[in-house]
């Protein structure tokens, strides 16, 4: 690694001695500084949509002068090495000479394998005389079993138990960052540690309650974050970006994250503000997201948020509808059942982080019934949210083909009749969606019809309660 020198305001990877931190001789030059979590001074956490999360780290430590090596213990198992860079806040630069991430953890395989070629005891008990007794062995190999040579003797098992005088310098306890410095001036300081790290994963989820009748909801907002980087966030500033960035290398996929379905605590909502073409939302006080651990913090509480119910039926037939003679009839068509809001000032107005809204209605017994669930996309403020909840139970449409005739080679005539029956003491409205292809003109009609797109026609449809409604229409179709 080239030789760098790290000012107040340079960025590099180092540790350092401090209060809190431990001291470990290796086997050649200088001894090694363990730099604990109980150096630390402040945390903070910034999580992404994609599964990554960037560490600002800082601890307290006292560098001394000359070569030294370092060691910054409990960093996450999942850190990109090559993202880590590590500035003075305060206090004398320092030369950066090599730099390691250490993830090669003890255990007792682990140990064994570092002991291929040494010497261990090997201590067993004498089965006549209830002595211990211990013999000195050099391990030969670990690939599939221990392979030892006593002094007299090779034997591929192990009649006892194993004994080491120490544990390898590049063997750890826990994810590491080694480095060695070349410090000019001894003194005290604060370093901070930055990094991006994966398997950090975050994601929004809301609960919407309705009132009976499904005019007025409250919207509560939920960050669910899920930590499995292998360490601990404790005491930690957490912000959240929303939207997509563009990543270079292999695809992060988003963590799996547990579900939870409770209100929001307005005191703890975040803030948010932009950042650059992205959202940052902040939490207002300090949290610890403990390893392999998932929680939830509140993101949002508005009450009161006006919403309209609204119903779909959706032909979703492919561009030869209208192409071909169709003598079956399609019965018991279900339409959707729609959820709509805006995304304005007054409770709401703020950006919303893609996630998983939950729509509940209250029953005749007090109780809250889940009636439906969809996902949203990021949605700036402003925006229409339309939520999927479902199929409507007591409507019910039959679709036929009255009539067909091909005009010409490319162009043709296609007659249909929709039959919409509503079991609903209440009567309700009915979009009636029906795809056209090429170039397209509507030649008659039961009731007048809306061109969403260039390849779309919509009418809406009353239907009485307990009654029904037909629409009818003929369409000529070129291509």
């Amino acid at each position: 690694m080239t030789r760098r020198r790290i000012g107040q305001a340079s960025l590099a990877l180092a540790a350092t001695l401090t209060c809190g931190a431990a001291v470990a001789q290796t086997a050649s030059g200088p001894p090694e500084v363990s730099l604990t979590t109980s150096s630390r001074s402040s945390l903070g956490i910034t999580i992404y949509n994609d599964g990554e999360a960037l560490v600002r780290d800082v601890r307290r430590a006292t560098l001394v002068r000359g070569t030294q090596k370092l060691a910054l213990r409990e960093v996450a198992a999942t850190i990109r090495p090559e993202t880590a860079s590590l500035k003075p806040v305060s206090g004398a630069g320092f030369d950066l000479l090599e730099q390691n991430f250490d993830f090669d953890l003890l255990t007792p395989a682990a140990l064994l394998r570092k002991y291929v070629g040494r010497q261990v005891s090997v201590i067993h008990t004498n089965t006549a005389t209830g002595a211990e007794i211990s013999e000195q062995a050099t391990v030969l190999a670990t690939n599939d079993g221990v392979v030892l040579r006593y002094p007299d003797r090779i034997e591929t098992a192990v009649a006892g138990r194993l004994s080491f005088p120490d544990v390898p310098a590049n063997l750890r306890d826990r994810p590491t960052l080694s480095m060695v410095l070349d410090v000019a001036q001894a003194g005290e300081q604060q370093l901070g540690l930055t990094y991006l790290a994966k398997q950090v994963g975050w994601k929004a989820d809301y609960i919407a309650n309705l009132n009976p009748e499904a005019t007025r909801m409250t919207l509560n907002g939920w960050v669910t974050l899920t930590n499995q980087s292998g360490t601990a966030y404790e005491n930690a500033r957490l912000q959240l970006v929303a939207g997509t960035l563009n990543r270079v290398g292999p695809e992060i996929k988003p963590l799996a994250l547990q579900q939870f379905a409770a209100k929001a605590a307005a005191a703890a909502e975040m803030s948010e503000e932009k950042l650059g073409d992205y959202h940052l939302y902040t939490l207002p006080r300090a949290t610890t997201i403990e390893n392999n651990q998932t929680k939830q913090v509140a993101l949002l509480s508005a009450s009161d948020v006006p919403v309209r119910r609204e119903y779909v039926l959706q032909n979703n037939a492919v561009e030869w509808w209208y192409q071909a003679r169709r003598p079956d009839v399609q019965k018991g068509l279900k339409p959707s059942v729609y959820l709509r809001f805006e995304n304005r000032d007054g409770q709401l107005g703020i950006p919303l982080p893609a996630g998983v809204v939950r729509a509940y209605m209250p029953d005749s017994g007090g109780g809250s019934q889940l009636i439906g669930e969809d996902s949203i996309a990021h949605t700036a403020k402003g925006e229409l949210v339309s939520l999927r909840l479902g199929e409507a139970f007591d409507l019910t449409a039959d679709r036929v083909q009255t009539d067909f005739r091909a005009v010409s080679e490319h162009s043709r005539q296609s007659s249909y009749r929709i039959e919409l029956r509503n079991a609903d003491s209440k009567p309700v409205t009915v979009t009636v969606r029906e795809p056209l292809r090429g170039d397209w003109k509507i030649i008659s009609e039961t009731q007048e019809h809306v061109k969403e797109s260039a390849g779309s026609a919509a009418w809406q449809v009353r239907v009485p309660a307990e009654g029904k409604a037909v629409l009818e229409y003929t369409a000529l179709v070129s291509w």
